[in-house]
């Protein structure tokens, strides 16, 4: 690699086809490539993989990258490959021929990353195999699998704390979600007793608009919102197998490209699924969790969740899986008592000790207060994570703000009757008595006679069924599953019972207003044909290449190629994400597509030179040299200066004849020295 360039920046221009770091990325890179160890926890899409594949690049030795599943790291050996770094995966899906692949590239010292899964570090070979290959630095993604409670967890993540000491090289963690709670259980067990230099960056993803509506009919919803958005990557998530199972079918029915993924499936079906996706434009996975871990899709355009998620690092997290390459996303929640319910009783059912059921219990109460909150949702969601921010303009909430009343008396009300009755009875049944429903099971039970019967008549039925939700929502009400699922009052309702607090709640109408189309176009109407025809050539050249399109280039980038319509392979390699060697292999082919002409191939030294400040220095010299070439006078001997002596000029620049010489030779700098190192001091002047 030319020692020019062997600078985070230098790398991150040069190979990655990136300007500039992302906020929060240099300082990062800074502190693994100085060898400290690292905790950083980053937004998804944030740029993670960067920090630290830039310093394996820029230090001595083999960096290991710890990541949880295969599909993962296969992906990311992929796209480094790609741009044309040396990196390997050592994973229970190789072949032999692929192992015996990246065994030789570790012997013959051309690897720079090696991948490898949890599950590897308890193999008896694998610490003799990391001090062999000179392992200088651990990388671990995911790393908040550590964490015992966390539904991510991976037993084996507990080995790396040993292996870094073991080995005495620097760890550096990363993660996208992660609580003070998980980040100290991090911090515990993967480096013991000493400290990692920690980096809390920016957790708001602007691009992302977020939306929660009310379950009304989920599947009529779901299938709603996407076809608001056909043709688009999206993933539908859902709280059961099943329910993937007939979402998905629905799907296929209503004309989308639509399939199931769960952790029941077949383990071939299941990467069927995970290779389509990738591969495919427009696919829509309809899936439990289980999915999305181990997909580094840049281009997805939409999460739906057809079920509350389990917490709010859970929703950040799945939600974070769109609009990684930054350009616009979508997301929907759509939730309603009974998934309220569902989830107070899986934590109330857990065998977890009670401290961390009370803790699952407020992380559910975030969750559900970001669902029902009555301002900027993104407000309220970078508020949990300790950050402060304004009025987001790009959720359902700034959108259509929402309606409040004082519901003080009404959740009285309600509360009153949840006591009057023993707690022993669930919505239906209180909702009977308030609005004076003399159903048998309210005269069996004498619950007519009760003070709160009827107390509620001035709420139909569907406002009562709000309230109750939003109660809830805000933990005034809890399923008691030693009851079989009837509410109870918590603590935090006695204020109000009292008539010492007062509420407000949402006037909720069923609002529809978070399943409205609100789909931002990728380019204006006047480039959108110019995209289609990229994408397609992207398409045709991934399926050649056999990998995901967004290996060729992102959306993001073929966005930026539409907009600008680059006109020079110098043009194409100011896009962002087209480095150097993606230029060599795709930048004439996506050029002819938008001038309609064919591209002659420079010389691989001015190519190398496309977009830099040289390559225009490097196009002076040539001409010069050209005028010159059988001397001033024009009688002279043919002579010319080979192409990799001019960028060697175009590069370094030299500011005298000595300098020049020392480049062009004897002969050669006798000809051309002064006319060139006029050029150069024109350049830089």
């Amino acid at each position: 690699m030319d020692s020019a360039v062997v600078t985070p920046e230098g790398l991150l221009a040069s190979v990655f086809g990136f300007p500039c770091f992302r906020p929060g990325q240099a300082e990062i890179v800074e502190a693994v490539r100085a060898g400290q160890n690292t905790l950083a926890i980053m937004p998804t899409g944030g740029g993670k993989s960067l920090c630290y594949q830039l310093p394996a690049l820029c230090r001595e030795g083999v960096t290991l990258v710890i990541s949880p599943l295969i599909a993962l790291m296969r992906d990311q050996v992929r796209a480094l490959n790609e741009v044309g770094i040396e990196a390997g995966a050592l994973t229970s899906a190789n072949t032999e021929d692929e192992n015996e692949a990246v065994f030789a590239a570790l012997d013959e010292g051309r690897l720079k990353l090696l991948y490898m899964a949890p599950e590897r570090l308890a193999a008896s070979g694998t610490l003799g195999l990391l001090r062999r290959m000179n392992c200088t630095l651990i990388a671990v993604d995911e790393a908040h699998c550590v964490s015992q409670w966390g539904h991510d967890f991976r037993p084996d993540y507990l080995r790396i704390g040993e292996l870094r000491r073991s080995l005495g090289v620097p760890l550096a963690a990363f993660t996208a979600t992660a609580d003070e709670e998980t980040r100290a259980e991090i911090v515990a067990r993967l480096f013991g007793g000493d400290q990692p230099q920690i980096f809390l960056r920016g957790f708001d993803r602007p691009n992302i608009h977020l939306a929660f509506a009310i379950k009304e009919s989920p599947r009529r919803q779901i299938l709603s919102f996407a076809a608001a958005r056909k043709g688009q990557s999206g993933i539908v998530y859902c709280a059961t197998r099943a329910k993937t199972e007939t979402l998905a079918a629905a799907l296929e029915e209503a004309g989308h490209l639509a399939c199931a993924y769960h952790g029941g499936m077949d383990p071939i079906e299941r990467r069927t699924v995970e290779r389509r996706f990738q591969q495919e434009d427009g696919l829509i996975v309809v899936a439990t969790i289980a999915f999305g871990m181990g997909i580094d899709k840049p281009d997805i355009r939409w999460v739906a969740h057809a079920d509350l998620p389990k917490s709010i690092e859970g929703y950040y997290q799945e939600i974070g899986r769109a609009g990684r390459d930054g350009a616009p996303a979508e997301t929907m929640t759509l939730y309603g008592p009974e998934d309220i319910r569902l989830r107070r009783t899986q934590i109330d059912e857990s065998p977890a000790p009670e401290e961390r059921r009370a803790a699952d219990h407020a992380r559910l109460n975030a969750l559900l207060g970001l669902a029902e909150a009555t301002g900027c949702r993104r407000q309220v969601l970078l508020g949990y994570f300790g950050e402060a921010a304004e009025p987001c303009g790009n959720c359902d909430m700034c959108r259509f703000p929402a309606r409040l009343f004082n519901a003080t008396q009404p959740v009285r009300k309600a509360l009153s009757a949840v006591l009057r009755t023993g707690e022993w009875f669930g919505t239906g049944h209180l909702i009977d008595i308030l609005t004076g429903n003399a159903t048998p099971k309210v005269k069996e039970r004498g619950h007519d006679t009760l003070p709160t019967f009827a107390v509620g008549r001035d709420l139909p039925r569907p406002a009562w069924q709000a309230v109750f939700r939003q109660m809830m929502g805000r933990d005034l009400l809890r399923p008691d599953p030693g009851r079989h699922g009837a509410l109870r009052m918590t603590d935090a309702a006695l204020p109000i019972l009292r008539g010492e607090a007062e509420i407000m709640l949402r006037e909720d109408t069923v609002e529809k207003s978070a399943a409205r189309p609100v789909v931002k176009a990728l380019v204006a109407d006047e480039d959108a044909p110019l995209l289609s025809a990229l994408k397609a050539k992207r398409r045709a050249l991934a399926e050649a290449a056999r990998v995901p399109a967004y290996v060729i280039f992102t959306d993001r980038t073929l966005i930026e190629m539409a907009e600008r319509r680059p006109r020079t392979l110098d043009d194409m390699a100011r896009i962002s994400g087209v480095g150097m060697k993606k230029l060599e292999s795709y930048g004439a082919a996506f050029l002819e597509v938008i001038t309609g002409a064919d591209v002659p191939a420079p010389h691989p030294s001015r190519r190398r030179l496309a977009g830099r400040p040289a390559a225009s220095l490097y196009d002076r010299l040539q001409a010069i040299q050209s005028d010159l070439a059988r001397g001033e006078d024009g009688s002279a001997k043919p002579l010319s200066c080979p192409s990799s002596l001019l960028a060697r000029v175009a590069e370094l620049r030299p500011r005298d004849a000595a300098a020049m010489g020392r480049i062009l030779g004897e002969r050669r700098a006798e000809r051309f020295g002064p006319a060139f190192l006029a050029a150069v001091k024109e350049e830089q002047d």
